[in-house]
Formats: C-alpha cells, structure tokens, sequence
C-alpha cells in the first residue's frame, strides 16, 4: 500500500533548510526511499512549510528514516526550525486522477 508522510514545520532559514534538502538527495542517491517530495508554504503564514513525501509504503518509510544520510539530514533541519515539526503518517486508501 502506497504511504505518504506529511512533515509540517516553520521556519525562518527557508535557503538554510532548501540546502540542507539539497545535500541529502545528493547524499542519499541511490540508498533512500522516497519516490517524491512536495514542499509547500502557507499563504497564510510565510514561515510555514510542508513536506509532502511519497513512498512505496509504510516499510520503505521507515527505511528511509534509518539511512544515516536521513538521520543527519534531520538533526541539522532540527536546528534550522522554530519549534518541532509535526509528522503524519498516512496510508494511501485511494488515489485518482481527476
């Protein structure tokens, strides 16, 4: 079953976190997981993102949150954001083109 992560955060460093995002994919190529990522920003409050990230399932999720390029990946976006993020983990129950 298809899985998606949401991870949403603020943050007042978004070319910080844009490089840090960018370092991972170079790092984890090859090894991760994730089909694809989305980022959003709230046109309500700039300092608000999300991360919409697409897996083959639940099991490669997790997966990719054991790669050591990940671990690192999300220690340093954890100093660059104002607070903790907030994670959702969804299973993927329908999915059409409309």
């Amino acid at each position: 079953m298809a899985f998606i992560q949401l991870i949403e955060y603020t943050t007042s460093k978004p070319e910080e976190v844009a490089q840090v995002y960018a370092e991972w994919e170079q790092a984890s190529q090859g090894n991760r997981t994730a089909r694809r990522v989305l980022t959003t920003t709230d046109r309500n409050d700039p300092k608000r993102y999300c991360e919409i990230v697409f897996f083959d399932s639940y099991e490669s999720a997790m997966e990719n949150s054991q790669l050591p390029q990940t671990q690192e990946y999300a220690r340093k976006l954890t100093d660059l954001m104002d607070g903790e993020p907030t994670f959702r983990d969804l299973d993927v129950t329908e999915d059409r083109e409309l």
